[in-house]
């Protein structure tokens, strides 16, 4: 077989006088090593500091019949492209049932000289025993995994027997700017201690992946089997937990994501200290995507989020919030969207009271909120898609919104397993039309139009027609578990 020859190309750099970056020196009248002074280039001071604590995570499960493999996540699990890089490599096959199996492949790195490993909640899911590896070759198993799914962070740990191993503070990623370097390190496709570098690329980012979302995104390379691994910055602190890449191959196309590192120690400390993660809730289902427009109906001028409706018996409901009702701050601090209050609640003690500014009709109001412990299932993320589903009667033009829309009966939606209770649906939105340039799409069920129920195709006809040329037509509409608002008014 022809074998193609390795040609190893050298780069020349030129350096005007004095400023070569490789000096020599003479040592008993021999030429020593160049040495490398002062390169702004090089990481390898940063990496051998961080490199040690960094480990390769084999999770391992027995095979039983039925079990959903959690390398696997169901379609259309979060945003379309962005894939969490748990790489299932070369699962071993065993005849006996009653051996443990390998159900996936991740990285992770220790936070604790006492053998404290923080890495991925999908890198361990389903895991009965965990293979921590570490660069130095040394192996070792644990059944002591504790974590939490909706932020997607898990600890495991480790017996050293009394061996101090070596660790990696967690940073302060609220530090970190947009342009800064970074530097990923962990096992992509099974090749353990990898490192890339990058920058930031930007902060924030919301991807639905998780209940509780606060990603950093970079361009340093990661790809399948980073998951877990960490993201640190130039004074070798962890500033994120690489988790999830933007991707139609499946690998490295310079969209990477890692959780935010003030996210991680509070929930890393609660799993450390007592296994779970307890945070306190509110009770209410908020409305998202709010636009600019539709936000001068309810007074907003500089953000908020306004209650969809809200849950029986729940701390909300107690305290006295009403579906509406517009939440534009907490405890005196402004609260511009959903996740920035979900954020801010989940960081306040369980059984504290909280002020939570509205604005009901326009009017400021404040509401005191005693929080209580949020229930085991609540607010768990599903797919926010609008289901398929066949109407049986014809639908409803209305034209100058460019939409069709039909009657649902309780029975139907109940029946194609709608989350409304029947109602109105879309059912074509035409291209270019006011519905679409609003953000309406076909399956969207419309629960209110100007805040209230609207139970036929034909009251919804006359109520939009009757509101596009005046101040617009607000729309409560559903998808999936996603309730938004948004105003229909003519161009």
């Amino acid at each position: 077989m022809f074998r193609r020859p390795l040609i190893l190309v050298a780069g020349v750099l030129a350096l005007g006088a004095g400023s070569s970056l490789l000096t020599a020196t003479v040592v008993h009248g021999q030429a020593a090593p160049p040495s490398i002074k002062a390169d702004p280039f090089s990481f390898r001071d940063v990496v051998k500091s961080v490199l040690p604590a960094v480990v390769s995570v084999d999770s391992k499960a027995i095979p039983t019949k039925g079990r959903r493999r959690a390398s696997q996540p169901a379609e259309g699990d979060g945003m379309p492209d962005f894939r969490r890089f748990f790489e299932d490599l070369e699962t071993r096959q065993n005849d006996s049932p009653q051996t443990e199996q390998r159900i996936g492949f991740g990285s992770g790195f220790i936070i604790d000289p006492k053998g404290i490993v923080l890495t991925n909640f999908h890198v361990v899911q389903g895991a009965q025993s965990v293979e921590v590896t570490l660069s130095d070759g040394r192996k070792f198993t644990s059944r002591d995994i504790k974590g939490d799914e909706r932020t997607d962070i898990a600890i495991v740990r480790i017996d050293p027997k009394g061996t101090a191993l070596p660790h990696i503070e967690l940073g302060d990623s609220s530090q970190m700017e947009i342009g800064d370097r970074v530097l990923a390190i962990g096992a992509p496709y099974g090749l353990s201690a990898s490192v890339t570098h990058g920058i930031v690329s930007a902060k924030g980012r919301d991807l639905r992946q998780n209940f509780y979302d606060d990603f950093i995104q970079t361009d340093a390379a990661i790809n399948p089997g980073n998951s877990g691994g960490p993201l640190v910055n130039l004074e070798g602190k962890v500033i994120g937990i690489n988790s999830a890449i933007k991707s139609r191959s499946g690998g490295f196309e310079g969209i990477g994501m890692a959780i935010a590192s003030n996210m991680v120690k509070s929930i890393a400390t609660q799993l450390i200290e007592g296994g779970s993660v307890k945070r306190p809730y509110l009770g209410i289902v908020a409305v998202m995507n709010l636009t600019d427009a539709a936000a001068t109906q309810y007074g907003i001028t500089d953000g908020g989020v306004v209650v969809a409706s809200v849950q029986p018996n729940s701390p909300a409901a107690k305290s006295g919030l009403r579906a509406d009702d517009a939440i534009v701050s907490v405890n005196g601090h402004a609260v511009h969207d959903l996740r920035e209050l979900q954020r801010t609640i989940a960081g306040q003690p369980i059984s504290s009271t909280v002020e939570i500014g509205v604005l009901r009709d326009a009017k400021p109001l404040n509401l005191k909120i005693k929080l209580e412990l949020e229930p085991k299932d609540y607010g768990k993320n599903q797919d926010q898609r609008p289901p398929r589903m066949t109407i049986d009667e014809d639908g409803i033009s209305v034209a100058s919104a460019g939409l069709e829309i039909a009657t649902v009966s309780a029975a139907q939606a109940e029946q194609q397993g709608l989350p409304a209770k029947g109602g109105v649906m879309i059912v074509a939105v035409e291209r270019g039309s006011v519905a679409a340039s609003a953000g309406l799409t076909q399956g969207m069920m419309i629960l209110k139009l100007n805040r209230k129920p609207v139970d036929t195709a034909a009251d919804a006809k006359r109520l939009i027609e009757g509101g596009l040329n005046d101040n617009g037509a607000l729309l409560h509409v559903q998808a999936g578990n996603a309730v938004s608002v948004v105003l229909l008014k003519a161009k």
